[in-house]
């Protein structure tokens, strides 16, 4: 196939005709539609490496395809999971490969497309195992984030492990939890265990990079906040309060506007604070992709092109 032709440029060997295109990029810029129009033209499939849109309970402030897009492609790993129910990057990893290795049997291309780095990572490299969690030092943490805040957290963080700390969603309390919980109980960083030998796969893997100036992609940000407070956003999440607790819920777009409820904040302030942490985590994705050599960066229209020359 066409795809093949570009293989030279990754550090993966051919071990076989099947081929994984992966479609990455911050949030908003444009790898739904990209990889919609990429599996309609080798008709088949785009799986989501959106570590928020796996949950049924969010789907406005995370951006989901919506109906019409669903319908133009099949996708897998949107609406998939629960917020109740825990869904972790090793979970990704088993059910991902799972899932891969039966569409493979029916699709020489499969498309992957999202903005979570660690999950794509999980799927195109393998992802180191982590330790266990350690329920005392988890419980600590969260009653010193209940007590004190997130800040005094990312702080500690920043000190512990700067790497980590330049590339995941800060505002994030779960995956900050999660890092200063792996380094305070080995004592290393929760970025080391990302640099053992990568594990291949048993397909051809092409990386994508979707990107644009730094001023259109904040604008396409701040204007897709406003058409989710359009679309419904403050309902969603006044529905979702009961839930607030898990950990799903800790993110961008919703905990701004449950410090609303809460009294904490105005409502424009709210929404203010949603496009510049939008924007903060842009940011963030783009530091993490750039890191990564095998990724080929372009625009949506050209990637087709590049594939096929």
């Amino acid at each position: 196939m066409a795809a093949i032709m570009i293989l030279s440029t990754m550090n993966h060997e051919p071990l076989n005709n099947k081929t994984l295109i992966v479609i990455a990029g911050p949030t908003a810029s444009g790898k739904t539609a990209a990889a919609i129009s990429l599996a309609q033209h080798y008709n088949t499939v785009v799986v989501s490496a959106d570590s928020r849109q796996f949950f049924r309970e969010m789907s406005i402030g995370t951006a989901k395809p919506t109906d019409e897009e669903l319908a133009a492609a099949p996708h897998y790993f949107i609406n998939s999971h629960s917020i109740t129910e825990p869904f972790s990057v090793g979970d990704f990893e088993r059910e991902g490969m799972k899932l891969l290795t039966e569409l493979f049997e029916k699709h020489d291309v499969v498309i992957m497309a999202g903005g979570s780095g660690l999950y794509i990572r999980a799927i195109t490299e393998g992802f180191d195992e982590l330790p266990t969690a350690d329920p005392n030092i988890r419980d600590r943490l969260n009653t010193e984030l209940a007590t004190n805040g997130i800040a005094a957290l990312q702080e500690r963080l920043k000190k512990a492990d700067p790497v980590y700390y330049a590339e995941v969603d800060i505002s994030n309390p779960q995956r900050v939890i999660r890092a200063l919980e792996v380094f305070e109980a080995t004592g290393n960083p929760i970025s080391s265990f990302r640099t053992a030998k990568t594990h291949k796969r048993p397909f051809n893997i092409i990386k994508f990079g979707l990107d644009m100036p730094r001023e259109q992609l904040y604008d396409r940000i701040n204007r897709r906040v406003d058409l989710m407070v359009k679309d419904g956003l403050l309902e969603e999440v006044a529905a979702l309060k009961p839930f607030r607790r898990y950990n799903a819920l800790n993110t961008v777009g919703y905990s701004e506007l449950f410090d609303f409820f809460d009294g904490k904040t105005d409502m424009d302030t709210a929404i203010d604070k949603i496009k510049q942490n939008t924007r903060r985590f842009a940011k963030r994705q783009l530091t993490w992709f750039r890191k990564d050599k095998d990724i080929i960066w372009t625009i949506p229209n050209m990637m087709l092109t590049l594939l096929e020359h």
